[in-house]
């Protein structure tokens, strides 16, 4: 069984994600325009990650983002804390002008927040996001001493497109990030993740992208992304097409994406067909290009969700967590499912269950069985 080049458990972080984290405010069942009362979470593609393989999985994670040092930054520090994750390497820009990390307290700059109501029925879930000031979109490369931050016994970094995109100088972070981790011999995952409302032009995505891919060992994303942010296409596949038919072309553009990026050992995604904005059909699929080998999880059919955002970083963090773990990607594949669908089955973007959960799900998948009450 291969490792995939994962580094053994050691003294330092399992794994470190770089990426903004926002505060999230969620207004229940009601549309957010019509809304009075909220719950507050918090959540980020990147640091998403990161929480789930803490929290879930019990492995030890960090977070690299950047937040204005208030109740707001405070709040989702508190709650990151909460689950694990280590916050001791966030940046913090004060508000008095006092550091080289500076704001002032009228919030030119000031962390981001997203309004996300989950939907229900036929009526879809909107996310409505403000952080175009959040002080993440600052950092630079130099910012961040890298040595210090992956030298030391890391065994996975963790970005995705959201973050490349989100201002001019995060993709050159990011990059400088992975080279770094590189150096150190860390594996390096990156999630494609193509948000329109971050970067509506797909061309520089493209070329920001293409410049990250090469550094990657693991990289995900589904049949849009890998248009929208690299430029590859599909085979077209008839609508009434058998699955296999359509896993099959997709599997041929995976193929032509690995003989571009020769660096890479993975490459994976979830499977979302939404029915509704509460139920879905939901798979994954795994490539594992030294074998040539598609590993597939299984599909689980119309499934009634909670809340659908975060089911990608979920399978993500699942992924990453049997891989680290010592499992297969065959095994891998199957986590990934399984924690991307329990997520969905909870409100919030991040997770609420445990390895145990996630280890019952794959098992009760496999063979077919029913859900049974716990008393």
């Amino acid at each position: 069984m291969s490792d995939f080049g994962i580094k053994p458990a050691g003294d330092g972080f399992d794994a470190v994600a770089l990426g903004e984290v926002m505060m999230r405010i969620d207004p229940g069942d009601v549309p957010t325009r019509r809304a009075r009362f909220a719950r507050i979470w918090h959540g980020g593609g990147e640091t998403n990650v990161a929480e789930g393989l803490s929290a879930c999985f019990g492995l030890r994670t960090a977070v690299i983002t950047a937040l204005v040092d208030d109740g707001i930054g405070r709040n989702i520090e508190n709650q990151l804390r909460e689950a694990g994750v280590d916050t001791s390497h966030i940046i913090w820009f004060d508000t008095g002008g006092r550091s080289r990390f500076s704001t002032d307290a009228k919030g030119t700059l000031h962390n981001g927040i997203n309004f996300t109501w989950s939907g229900k029925g036929v009526l879809p879930s909107v996310t409505e996001y403000y952080r175009a000031h959040a002080p993440v979109r600052e950092l630079k490369p130099g910012d961040v001493d890298w040595d210090a931050v992956v030298g030391e016994g890391v065994r996975w970094f963790h970005t995705g497109g959201i973050y490349t995109l989100i201002s001019p100088t995060s993709s050159q972070l990011a990059l400088e990030a992975m080279q770094k981790a590189g150096e150190h011999g860390v594996f390096r995952s990156f999630d494609l993740n193509y948000r329109a409302k971050v970067e509506p032009d797909k061309e520089r995505a493209r070329s920001i992208n293409r410049g990250i891919v090469p550094h990657s060992d693991f990289l995900v994303g589904n049949q849009g992304d890998f248009f929208d942010a690299l430029g590859y296409e599909t085979k077209k596949v008839h609508p009434r097409e058998e699955f296999d038919v359509w896993l099959a072309a997709y599997q041929e553009m995976l193929r032509q994406v690995a003989r571009d990026y020769t660096n890479l050992k993975l490459i994976g995604t979830q499977l979302r067909a939404a029915i509704t904005a509460d139920r879905i059909h939901w798979g994954a699929v795994l490539y594992e290009v030294a074998e040539d080998k598609m590993h597939l999880a299984v599909t689980r059919e119309n499934i009634e969700i909670a809340d659908r955002t975060g089911g990608g970083d979920s399978f993500m963090s699942g992924v990453a967590a049997a891989l680290m773990k010592g499992h297969d990607a065959a095994t891998a594949v199957q986590w990934g499912a399984a924690h991307g669908i329990l997520v969905q089955e909870t409100p919030g973007d991040t997770t609420m269950v445990t390895q145990k959960e996630v280890e019952k799900e794959v098992q009760r998948a496999l063979k077919g069985g029913g859900v049974s009450a716990l008393r």
